[in-house]
Order: C-alpha cells, then sequence, then structure tokens
C-alpha cells in the first residue's frame, strides 16, 4: 500500500505549519510508502484574511490546485485499488471529482479514501454556523459519504455520535485525537522546571466566540481578586480577532487594566517560549474535538485545566484534577490554584496519548485499527472508557 497524502497549507500562526511534518515523521519511522501530493498557495502571506479557521481563499486555491494534481495520477493510473488517498481535511475544494471519476472508473483504481473530519457542520459550535454555510455544508458532507471506498476518521467518541445521528453512511472510526508530534515540539525551546516558572495562566486558543473568552475574562477578574500576582495572558498567532468583536474590545480593555497581557502576532517559537515559561494552560471552549494546544501544554511541561465538556474526558482520560464542572466559575478556580501551586502527576499523559495519533489511523490504514470502528448500534459503549 501507498498513501498519497493530502495536507493543509502551511500557517506559521497555525498547527498546520507542523502537520506535515509531524505527519512525515510518524510515516517515516513506520517504513510507510507514501507521496505528498502538492499545492499551490494564493500568496506567500501566510495570513487568515478572510475567515477564522483558515483564508476562505487560501483554502479553495491551495485545495483545488492540490486536487488537479491528485487528478493527474488517477489519470495516469499510478494509483490503484491496493492505495490509499488521506485527506488531513473532510473539506477540500474538489472533493467532486473523487466521485465523479470513480464511479466511472474500473474498481481496479480505485483506491480507499480516507477523510479526516475536523468539525464541519456536525458541529453545532462550527464556524460554518456562525457564517450561514451549514446548509450547503451538510450536503456537501452526505456527497463525500457516498464515495466509493470512503472511510471516515474522526477525532473522538463524541464526534462519532454527531457523525451518527446526522445519518452519515460511511465507515466510521475514532482515531481519539489530532496528529500531533511530540518530539518536534519538545525539540525546539527549552523547558524550565515547574517551580521556576512564571506564576502565568495562558489562553492559546483563537478568541472566537465557540471558545468562550467571556467565562475567561471574567475567570480574571475574580481570580485576581484573591491572588493579585497572577498573571494572564491571550497568545495569538496573528493579531488578535474575533468572529464577535465585543470580545476584543473586552480583552484590550483588561489589558489597559493591567489584569491581562495579550501576545499577538506570535510565530511557533515564541510562542513555545511562553508556555515553557508558564504554569497553566487554561481552556474554556465549547468546541475543540481534542485541541492541539492541550497537546502542546502538557509536552512543554505546563499543567492543563479544561472543562469537562464532549471530548475533553476522552482526551483527559477523565481526569478530574484537571476537568472542571462546565460552566462553574467557582469549581475552575478551586482547580486552578491547585494547578498553579504543583505539577500534576499525570502531566505529560496526554501529549504521549496523541503522539501516537498518526499511528493509530496508520493502523486504521492497514486494518490493525479495527478496535476503533464505530458501526452499528452500540458506538456509544466505550464513551467512557478511558483510551490510556
Amino acid at each position: 500500500m501507498k498513501i498519497f497524502y493530502m495536507g493543509l497549507e502551511s500557517y506559521q500562526a497555525r498547527y498546520t505549519y507542523q502537520l506535515t511534518d509531524w505527519t512525515k515523521r510518524a510515516y517515516d519511522k513506520r517504513g510507510v510508502k507514501y507521496e505528498i501530493i502538492p499545492g499551490d498557495t494564493i500568496d506567500d502571506s501566510e495570513a487568515i484574511v478572510t475567515g477564522q479557521v483558515l483564508d476562505a481563499h487560501g483554502r479553495s486555491y491551495f485545495g483545488m490546485s492540490q486536487m488537479m494534481n491528485l487528478v493527474k495520477k488517477l489519470k495516469a493510473g499510478e494509483i490503484t485499488d491496493k492505495d490509499a488517498i488521506f485527506f488531513e481535511d473532510m473539506f477540500q475544494p474538489g472533493m467532486e471529482s473523487l466521485p465523479y471519476i470513480l464511479q466511472q472508473t474500473p474498481e481496479k483504481y480505485r483506491p480507499t479514501i480516507y477523510l479526516r473530519c475536523l468539525a464541519q457542520a456536525i458541529d453545532p459550535d462550527d464556524f460554518v454556523h456562525v457564517w450561514g454555510m451549514s446548509k450547503w455544508m451538510s450536503l456537501y458532507e452526505q456527497m463525500c459519504n457516498e464515495i466509493p471506498n470512503v472511510v471516515i476518521l474522526a477525532s473522538n467518541e463524541e464526534m462519532v455520535a454527531h457523525m451518527r445521528i446526522a445519518n452519515w453512511r460511511a465507515p466510521i472510526y475514532n482515531i481519539s485525537g489530532l496528529s500531533f508530534g511530540k518530539e518536534e515540539v519538545q525539540g525546539r525551546v527549552a523547558q524550565k522546571p515547574f517551580m521556576e516558572r512564571k506564576n502565568r495562566v495562558v489562553f492559546g486558543a483563537r478568541w472566537d466566540q465557540e471558545k468562550q473568552p467571556q467565562f475567561f475574562l471574567d475567570m480574571i477578574q475574580k481570580f485576581k481578586e484573591k491572588h493579585p500576582d497572577t498573571e494572564f495572558a491571550i497568545c495569538q498567532g496573528g493579531p488578535l480577532r474575533s468572529n464577535n468583536e465585543y470580545y476584543v474590545k473586552e480583552a484590550q480593555y483588561l489589558a489597559k487594566q493591567g489584569l491581562l497581557t495579550i501576545h499577538e502576532n506570535l510565530q511557533k517559537n515564541e510562542y513555545y517560549e511562553i508556555l515553557a515559561d508558564s504554569r497553566v494552560l487554561f481552556n474554556c471552549a465549547l468546541q475543540d474535538w481534542t485541541s492541539n494546544t492541550v497537546s502542546e501544554a502538557d509536552a512543554l511541561g505546563a499543567n492543563v485545566l479544561f472543562p469537562a465538556y464532549r471530548s475533553f474526558p476522552e482526551v483527559f482520560a477523565n481526569d478530574h484534577t484537571r476537568l472542571y464542572v462546565p460552566w462553574s466559575m467557582q469549581d475552575a478556580m478551586d482547580k486552578l490554584e491547585i494547578l498553579l501551586s504543583k505539577p500534576s502527576p499525570s502531566m505529560g499523559q496526554i501529549s504521549d496519548w496523541t503522539d501516537g495519533t498518526i499511528d493509530r489511523m496508520l493502523d486504521i490504514m492497514t486494518g490493525k485499527g479495527e478496535q476503533w470502528r464505530r458501526d452499528g448500534n452500540h458506538y456509544r459503549t466505550p464513551v467512557s472508557e478511558n483510551k490510556y
């Protein structure tokens, strides 16, 4: 088997900057045959100008050029039924080419198609609902379910459930995490011993409404009444922006009051330097479906505190000491106090688990990961089980 890899365009401000490298390292370690299908970038800015996750023009331009290169290989007969095509994102402009071609192609030239779902319209907090795109996106997803030999990869058990109630018909597997390369991340910066770090809490997610920034801002004000020496910081790979401008103004107001520091336009290593000198990464998102920020912080020796909501209990192996009751401000602050005082005895376990996500995908692609298949009527059975 050979894997034809359909990666995402690289953004310094996003995890996509490292994604292909993490994948190549895992593939090389396993001795997997693969080929990276290139795409063209619309410009060299790596800026998210239109949209909020990836730039809408840049994603479309890269994706369609990448599909053109893939179609060339299909036309030349270079891809057969022994091979696999892996898409890092289920939404790929030009995807309709695949069912159009494959359903008119002999079966010996029909590879297995693996689509990794990152959120999509099945997620009530995804940006497609913010922008009114959900109607046509859900129809796009139904088309994807009809691609010959398609397999869909979900990030966790909760995402599987959302797919199933949307009546997705394709085989679904839970890969239980996002792609991550722990060794690569740790190799970028030196870590400080926990007790030598600044008494700092970092917010590393996007500042959009689904991340619930108001909860973080309210917590800062209450927590600093009792612990005035605690630092709070927002870290962003680009300028501080949001799909609700109110939250930007609120953060800037608190920053002027000296309650909060806003770090903007950070390069990856600059962000990692801050993490490696901070004690806690805090998250209050409605939706992250794992969150690369948790893997990065855990790998760099910071404690992590997330709500016990949707996918996060699975990510944390149900660790009650680092999960707070959603959306209990008091519980979050009580646990934050403890996590600022000492390193968690479970530190490192989350990033160890997510470091194996690409391997779990490879297991599935090579027929060794059937324990992750979530078909039938009992797909909810493993929801409460610790994965590690």
